[in-house]
């Protein structure tokens, strides 16, 4: 009985030895290539200046005591918020010290200092900035720094191993580890996403750091978790690397993202068919996989292709499109003017054709970041004072008016405005609002102001072209 059992083991042990499955990989040389190039982010944002409103007890009483009389009178005062300090991490793409990371991470930075793995820091500045898929370029003055080797993120598996790279709880270089748990995930926030989901530790301070796979070679950039507490809970999420090298592209060589649009609204197959199974209707369009067209624009690349509601977009380029979220990575890829085949399925029956990409205004052009100087105006934030007396709760002041856009729309020094049909209560505010109105199909600000004897007007500054200066 002992020698029987004895060569049962010895069978179980042999089976598990011969057996196909791989080994653990080793990471340290993934780790070991890759920390080098991310860095720590120190972030400071300048604190806000708010204006409130005193009253002087002191006042009453000496008004009373002298007989100067009136009772105590609200006095203003100024109160400086203190500077907020924050910290994310970044990963070195150039040895002359071009840096990305993610937009978030530095949004309303006044002083970001990049300290390299070697305690090494430097005064960063801001080369550009992408809020739609919240990748941002820094630049510090260095040379000699360690960039790191580029993979494709188009090659990774469901389950393959990567390392999460960053700086969480500003605890510098920190490695973890876990597999892909998906690909093309959209999180459904209506902006670019395609996002690889890993299982590997990611918490506050790794955004803007490096996912990487075990050859060390950047895979993706870190940018967020799902959690309900804050803090890591299994899910993490990155931004693949073939977005973000068209978007480090744009920025260093136009300083804006030249997005191509296909011109056309859709969802996932599967959300569709379980839609109208909802319904109690059945539904047989060829596929169960792929983009159901809901929506064309009427003057985008898809129509202008004959592309119509009711198609499923099944490939582009002859790359399969399984979900919405993979029309948008592909799309994220190209810029207008570029021409993309589409395959797509009407009726059941197969269909080619090829597209022209465009952008939000319908055409092939560059669009270039829009100088603010252009505009040749001067604002500031009213007070609570101003508020009141002029009768509004929102706008700013416009200060000076010189020549540019502004004036030659007809703004004038005096007026409170208000921008966009938005709510608007700073600067910064403000040029948010520009920033938006140059990427958008019309390019054209629309102001509306009232002066301070409460007459409306209104305004149309056209942000194409030059002004007449």
């Amino acid at each position: 009985m002992k020698k029987i059992l004895s060569l049962m083991i010895a069978f179980v042990c042999l089976s598990a030895t011969a057996s196909n499955q791989p080994p653990t990989p080793d990471l340290t040389y993934a780790a070991e290539k890759a920390v080098n190039s991310v860095v720590y982010i120190k972030v400071t944002q300048a604190g806000k200046t708010r204006t409130y409103q005193y009253v002087d007890p002191f006042e009453d009483f000496f008004g009373d005591f002298f007989g100067r009389g009136g009772g105590s009178r609200p006095q203003q005062r100024q109160y400086r918020e203190p500077d907020r300090k924050g910290a994310g991490s970044g990963v070195i793409l150039s040895s002359d010290g071009f840096i990305v990371t993610n937009n978030h991470v530095v949004e309303g930075a006044t002083e970001l200092i990049v300290k390299l793995n070697d305690n090494r820091e430097f005064r960063a500045r801001i080369i550009g900035q992408d809020e739609q898929t919240d990748l941002a370029v820094i630049k510090i003055e260095a040379e000699g720094l360690q960039p790191i080797t580029i993979g494709n993120s188009d090659d990774l598996k469901l389950g393959e191993w990567v390392l999460a790279i960053g700086n969480p709880f500003s605890f510098t270089s920190t490695v973890t580890a876990g597999i892909v748990s998906a690909k093309a995930r959209s999180l459904g926030t209506g902006d670019i996403q395609s996002f690889i989901q890993t299982d590997a530790a990611i918490n506050p301070g790794n955004s803007g750091g490096a996912l990487v796979n075990t050859r060390g070679e950047l895979v993706g950039i870190n940018s967020m978790i799902y959690s309900q507490t804050g803090s890591y809970a299994g899910y993490g999420f990155a931004i693949p690397v073939t977005i973000m090298n068209k978007v480090v592209d744009d920025i260093k060589k136009f300083g804006v993202v030249q997005r191509a649009l296909l011109g056309v609204s859709g969802m996932d197959m599967s959300n569709y068919i379980d839609r109208q199974r909802e319904q109690e209707k059945e539904v047989d369009l060829g596929t169960t996989e792929g983009v159901y067209v809901t929506s064309v624009n009427s003057d985008g690349a898809a129509a202008a292709a004959e592309i119509q509601e009711g198609d499923v977009i099944t490939h582009i380029d002859g790359k399969k499109i399984t979900k919405f979220a993979e029309l948008q990575e592909a799309m994220a890829q190209h810029k207008p003017g570029d021409k993309v085949v589409i395959s797509y399925l009407r009726d059941k029956k197969s269909k080619k054709a090829t597209v022209t990409l465009r952008n939000a205004q319908g055409t092939t052009n560059v669009i270039e970041n829009f100088d603010d100087e252009e505009l040749g105006i001067g604002l500031r934030a009213l007070t609570e004072v101003e508020k009141r007396e002029f009768g509004v709760k929102h706008g700013i002041y416009v200060t000076a008016v010189r020549d540019g856009k502004m004036k030659d729309a007809g703004v004038f020094k005096g007026l409170i405005i208000n921008v966009n049909g938005t709510d608007i209560d700073s600067t910064e505010d403000f040029y948010q609002q520009v920033r938006e109105a140059n990427k958008s199909s019309e390019r054209v600000l629309w102001i509306k102001a009232r002066s301070q004897t409460g007459t409306p007007r209104s305004f149309a500054v056209e942000l194409e072209g030059k002004s007449n200066k």
